[in-house]
């Protein structure tokens, strides 16, 4: 099936016109740099929520009245004291956050990383088919400009 869309799409660009043919080329690397920064972006989410399932899983471990060194930026961290690791913070985005047990707060976080790395695998498969059309695409427009190149 793959196949005869292909050739479909081969026979389809072979109707357009040179500047036709750069213009599908340019939008759909412009779509494939595109689904390239979401994949980038999730992968980097994805990293981000599995950071925190690895820190929650060690936050529960630790003792009431722990003394520990609390993150309130990427650089900044202040001195603190756990006094509930069964009830944690849950950053779900835009600056709300939501009290949870640690075993909800654990499932979110499986729950998220489970649905990026399902939108990832969808992404990386609208990216290899753009970039097919793309490569589609150059390969009949060099084909194209060397049946109007004059021979030498």
């Amino acid at each position: 099936m793959e196949k005869t869309v292909s050739v479909n799409v081969r026979a389809e660009m072979e109707k357009l016109s040179p500047e036709q043919l750069k213009a599908v080329k340019e939008q759909t690397d412009l779509e494939v740099n595109l689904l390239q920064d979401s994949l980038n972006n999730i992968r980097a989410a994805t990293t981000r929520l599995e950071i925190a399932s690895s820190a929650l899983h060690d936050l529960s471990l630790r003792p009431q009245g722990k003394k520990m060194l609390v993150p309130l930026t990427a650089s900044l961290y202040v001195p603190g004291t756990l006094h509930d690791a069964h009830q944690v913070l849950v950053d779900v985005g835009t600056g709300y956050f939501i009290e949870k047990t640690m075993p909800q707060a654990k499932d979110y976080c499986e729950r998220k990383i489970s649905l990026l790395k399902s939108n990832f695998d969808q992404l990386v498969e609208v990216a290899s088919k753009k970039k097919s059309i793309s490569d589609e695409a150059g390969a009949v427009l060099q084909a194209k400009l060397k049946q109007l190149a004059p021979a030498t």
